[in-house]
């Protein structure tokens, strides 16, 4: 089985979500089920195949989860000395060299990707442009519009 890289706070999140999931929607869901069942014929009872559908949708997901951190490679951040280049979780400081915008990401798993926060999957073309460079290279980006360049203005391991 391959490891899936995580960092340390997107593991407590898969670890959170499993917690909660685990120990309040399995219960309700299955306090839910009775309850639907209490009310007699099944096979017309449209809150107990409501019930139904979600607990398999939240076994499905305690699953995926467990699966997910069990075979996750969690990763420090603060932990690494990749030399200034960019690794799996450097936050990288980047200028668009056609506009002179300035953006800053973090480099995470697939789980944990948010573009809201600043955050971009190890698989993105982004990420994947950026890996091994350190601070003053180039890194071109095939985007939707054409190829991108971006300057690396500087990489921290945060």
């Amino acid at each position: 089985m391959s490891k899936v890289p995580l960092t340390v706070v997107g593991a407590e999140l898969l670890r959170s979500e499993l917690h909660h999931l685990k120990t309040v929607d399995r219960p309700w869901v299955i306090n839910a089920i009775a309850e639907a069942r209490a009310q007699g014929d099944l096979s017309e009872n449209a809150e107990y195949e409501a019930a139904k559908e979600r607990q398999g949708f939240i076994e499905g997901r305690i699953i995926e989860l467990e699966s997910k951190l069990g075979s996750a490679q969690v990763i420090d951040p603060r932990t690494i000395n990749a030399d200034g280049r960019c690794v799996f979780g450097a936050t990288v400081e980047l200028e668009d060299s056609n506009t002179g915008d300035v953006m800053v990401y973090q480099i995470v798993g697939d789980d944990e990707a948010d573009i809201k926060q600043r955050k971009i999957s190890i698989s993105s073309p982004i990420a994947r442009a950026l890996i091994g460079k350190s601070s003053g290279d180039v890194a071109e980006v095939q985007a939707p519009g054409g190829i991108r360049e971006y300057e690396i203005v500087n990489v921290q391991y945060i």
